[in-house]
């Protein structure tokens, strides 16, 4: 069976759109695997949410964005480590719909199932210490399996980093796709997994598409801290056309 890897999408409805008419075209993908953060950053967290869960074929699990959001939704404050984007998570709230608040309240942190006789874990990160943190900021498949002693997981598919990560060794496979809705150029993307018993085949998909209106709404919504994200995230794409 073949599953797409999708995560980081940040409310970038347009990258969402062009990899999902890639899939569509491929026609052989059975299942949609979403490993969180659909929303924050970018404006279109209803947009995203609304296609995602258009599919009949949708796993999906929260991500940190969802949990700070979600922290304010329900009057709890920010979450710990996110105070520094409140006013843009405070915005994001704002404009969520009765309905994507309701899907993102079900959405659970992890999930592990079993495809085709082999055991995957679908997480957003794995941190759960300092001393974790650091190891996943500079993986290796090695410590990772350090980690997972004794865990049956034979894929563990994780998002967050905005990088892509893949690791295969002895014990199972790591892999992150990198962030579908934050690059540094006109890409999204995403990862494809051939899911067979006793085997499992990868490959990582870069869909190029026009983010040239997505990244002048940031101006257009004024969306709060876009100077930072529009330079963080997306490179300052715009000014760079402009030289």
């Amino acid at each position: 069976m073949k599953a797409a890897i999708l995560t980081d999408i940040h409310g970038n409805a347009p990258a969402l759109q062009a990899v999902l008419k890639d899939i569509d075209q491929q026609g052989n993908i059975k299942q949609l695997f979403c490993l969180g953060d659909m929303i924050g950053i970018g404006p279109h967290s209803n947009e995203v949410i609304e296609m995602l869960y258009s599919r009949k074929n949708l796993t999906a699990i929260a991500g940190n964005h969802e949990q700070a959001v979600l922290h304010l939704v329900e009057g709890k404050g920010p979450l710990e480590g996110h105070k520094g984007m409140q006013q843009h998570h405070e915005w994001i709230a704002e404009r969520l719909s009765e309905d994507s608040i309701k899907r993102i309240q079900l959405l659970p942190q992890a999930i592990e199932q079993e495809v085709e006789g082999q055991h995957v874990l679908l997480t957003h990160y794995h941190m759960t210490d300092e001393k974790l943190d650091a190891i996943e900021r500079q993986p290796a498949g090695a410590k990772w399996d350090e980690k997972y002693e004794g865990a049956p997981y034979d894929l563990i598919c994780f998002g967050h980093y905005h990088i892509l990560h893949y690791f295969r060794t002895t014990r199972r496979v790591y892999l992150n796709p990198g962030a579908l809705g934050c690059n540094d150029v006109a890409v999204a993307r995403y990862g494809i997994v051939d899911i067979q018993k006793g085997q499992l085949d990868v490959r990582f998909t870069a869909v190029p598409y026009d983010n040239r209106s997505y990244l002048q709404s940031y101006e257009l919504l004024n969306v709060p801290d876009r100077d930072y994200i529009l330079k963080a995230f997306h490179g300052n794409q715009l000014e760079k056309e402009m030289i």
